[in-house]
């Protein structure tokens, strides 16, 4: 029963959309002027009521758009009982009329009893049933006169209790807006496509289906209504085409755990905002269909990008956990291989559709990046896995990954540049508005700014741990033979080491990727600091002498953690556990978050919002200058 109720709720509110998006594409100023063009004094007595009937649909179909369901079905009760009265009066009088021309010769007049079976049911059955029918739908609005002024008590009341916001979730929730506008969009899309259908005939076949179906959206978002069902049509198709890629990675387990920025809210909203921006809906049909065309393909590019993201960790864990499920590969890398492919053959086909300009080189050339960052991605799962198949690890591993990954950074950087020079140039040149100086402004925080600050602090950081791996002692092979232990980050033998301030032996590699997390220790969490150029020297002495001299050093700077004791016990119990915290963590080379933690990379830009503000900045000028050239 609560299915059937949502049910209700969605349908019966449908025609009170259409008979919206009806209304306003009616043209009551043409509509004036011919009937001014006719006879002056008529204008002059129906002008205003056309217009005062024209206001009060929009009122009235506002009003039983946001009805409660309970009371959308009585009104609808009404009207059926309105028409079904209506047909009996059409039929009775046709049946009388037939009668009287056949002069009372019908076969019903033979028979005596069914003839007063038949007027009896007629006059004397349904008649107290007709009137007190008739009655209710008259006068059933007046036993509710008295409690009209109950209306406005409760609603302050509602306000100051859930207040405003809270009150529109909840109306948000109640209509189920977004399913609403959704079955009412894909109504008019069939309406629309079934006509085009019938009336395009033989020149479908030379046009193409594809054309087809894009004249048909396009003519399904002429209206505010429409284009905002559409908005909802498009996220709903990018939250299924998302859910479609996490199952395929990762099953149903993956489609429960879901991220709230992958739910299609920023491929709609991309598509509201461009279509408002260019005027999509003053065009005419065929330059709404093209530029229709072009802002559905930035809103496929958005959802690649983020079906990259998906991708991107999945593939990666697959790589470094040395999994050997034949088939997770193979879904993995056929994810890859149709994201690398399907980029490529996009961008083809708009360069073929459209004359090349700058921004739609920028358009295209955000596509190759999507091809460009899931090669990266597959790069690095090539290096894992011979990795994998290696008996001693790559030792400059990380350095490749990272360089890997700085290109593809640099290279959305500076496309993300370019998008910031020649915007500001049409700006201050060229056509300029609020509306595209603050998507500059936002683009370029959160685009460039942003990602030069993150970026830079990466490179530093590397840098600095660099140069105290470098400074640091290495090991000599006596000083390996006396300390015979193995690395305590990654638990492997150790042919060379670098020895600490603090005396902990590690591996040059090991010790780099464990800085590039923080500063301190992993064995006494100590600040790890370059070596002077004296403990340098002397570093062929014994480390034990030197784990037993730094401590009070750098306990004087302040750098050491409350959680160290100055007892020897405690301070074997405190590397115990750190020990075991290595075998869990960093030290774990089946851990699935091993590329997140040892090889960090520039952050990237493509989050929702940094994604958004990027595609909505490359696109609007060069929307509203192909706007201009179509026209």
């Amino acid at each position: 029963m609560p299915r059937l109720e949502e049910l209700a709720n969605i349908a019966l509110r449908v025609p009170s959309i259409l008979v919206l998006d009806l209304l306003y594409k009616c043209d009551i100023e043409g509509f004036t002027e011919n009937l001014k063009a006719k006879n002056e004094d008529m204008l002059f007595k129906y002008k205003y009521v056309i217009w005062n009937m024209y206001y009060l649909g929009h009122l009235i179909n506002v009003v039983v758009l946001i009805l409660p369901l309970r009371h959308i079905v009585t009104l609808y009760l009404h009207i059926l009982a309105a028409l079904l009265l209506y047909m009996g009066h059409q039929i009775s009088k046709d049946y009388v009329r037939e009668e009287l021309q056949y002069g009372y010769e019908g076969a019903v007049y033979l028979d005596s009893l069914a003839f007063n079976r038949f007027v009896s049911a007629m006059t004397g059955e349904n008649q107290p049933v007709t009137c007190d029918h008739s009655a209710f739908i008259i006068f059933s609005h007046v036993s509710y006169l008295d409690s009209l002024h109950h209306v406005r008590c409760p609603v302050p009341q509602v306000i100051e209790l859930y207040r405003l916001l809270a009150v529109g979730i909840s109306l948000w929730n109640q209509f189920a807006v977004p399913v609403l506008f959704s079955v009412f969009w894909f109504v008019l899309f069939a309406v629309q496509l079934f006509s085009d259908t019938m009336s395009a005939g033989a020149a479908t076949s030379h046009q193409g289906f594809l054309f087809l179906v894009l004249t048909s959206v396009s003519e399904c978002c002429a209206t505010p209504y429409s284009l905002l069902g559409l908005t909802f049509v498009v996220s709903y198709l990018a939250l299924g085409l998302l859910n479609l890629c996490k199952f395929y990675l990762g099953g149903f387990a993956a489609i429960q755990n879901e991220n709230v920025m992958h739910r299609g809210v920023t491929e709609g909203v991309t598509l509201l905002l461009l279509a408002l921006q260019t005027g999509l809906l003053d065009m005419q049909t065929l330059q709404r269909t093209f530029l229709l065309s072009i802002i559905l393909f930035i809103v496929l590019t958005s959802t690649l990008q983020s079906m990259i993201e998906i991708t991107d960790p999945v593939i990666l864990a697959l790589g470094a956990s040395r999994n050997r499920s034949l088939w997770r590969h193979f879904r993995g890398l056929s994810m890859c291989l149709l994201l690398l492919i399907f980029p490529v053959f996009m961008a083809y086909k708009i360069s073929q559709f459209f004359h090349m300009d700058f921004w739609l080189l920028i358009l295209v050339s955000s596509c190759m990046l999507t091809s460009l960052q899931v090669t990266g991605t597959m790069l690095i799962y090539s290096l894992f896995m011979v990795e994998l198949f290696r008996s001693d690890p790559i030792e400059s591993l990380d350095e490749v990954i990272y360089w890997v990954n700085s290109i593809s950074r640099v290279l959305e950087f500076l496309v993300a540049l370019c998008v910031v020079a020649y915007g500001t140039w049409e700006s201050l040149f060229g056509e300029w508005s609020w509306m595209g100086a603050s998507v500059i402004i936002i683009h370029s925080y959160f685009n460039v700014w942003l990602r030069a600050q993150s970026g830079w602090k990466s490179f530093l950081l590397r840098q600095e741990a660099a140069k105290k791996i470098s400074s640091l002692p290495r090991a000599t092979a006596q000083q390996l033979d006396r300390h015979n232990d193995v690395c305590s980050i990654c638990f492997q033998e150790m042919s060379s080491a670098v020895i600490t301030l603090c005396g902990h032996f590690f591996h040059g590699n090991c010790l780099r990727k464990w800085l590039y997390v923080q500063e301190t220790c992993p064995m006494c969490h100590q600040t790890v600091r370059p070596a002077p150029a004296g403990q340098s020297q002397a570093s062929g002495g014994d480390p034990a002498a030197q784990r037993e001299a730094q401590p009070e050093s750098a306990a004087q700077e302040g750098h050491q953690k409350p959680s160290s004791s100055s007892t020897e016990a405690q301070g074997d119990d405190d590397t115990q556990q750190q020990e075991e915290e290595e075998r869990d963590g960093l030290g774990n080379r089946d851990s699935k978050e091993e590329p997140a933690e040892y090889f960090p990379s520039i952050p990237s830009a493509e989050a929702p919002l940094g994604l958004f503000m990027v595609l909505l900045n490359r696109n609007i000028s060069w929307l509203k200058a192909k706007r201009k050239s179509v026209s």
